[in-house]
């Protein structure tokens, strides 16, 4: 093959790569999504904050409790539970 033809090659494996990250994160399956059996949803990933590769925290919602979560290689350890206040 010559340089052009496996340049194209690259992109199209390249393109189709994306492709398919872009359909799975639209699909939901890109992240993770917990749903109650009611319907409605119970928990919720309010928000996440990377440190470093492996370190992350973790803002969760479960009903109208928060919990701050770090995780780690180690395991999860639960750093602060506030409870929400109404009209919040």
């Amino acid at each position: 093959m010559d340089v052009i033809g496996q340049m194209t090659a690259i992109a199209v494996v390249l393109l189709l790569l994306g492709g398919s990250l872009w359909w799975l994160r639209r699909r939901g399956v890109g992240g993770v999504v917990v749903r109650a059996r009611g319907g409605g949803r119970r928990l919720e990933c309010v928000e996440r904050l990377p440190l470093g590769p492996q370190h992350t925290l973790h803002l969760v919602r479960v009903g109208d409790v928060e919990l701050l979560v770090a995780s780690s290689p180690g395991g999860c350890a639960l750093i602060e539970s506030t409870r929400r206040q109404v009209g919040q």
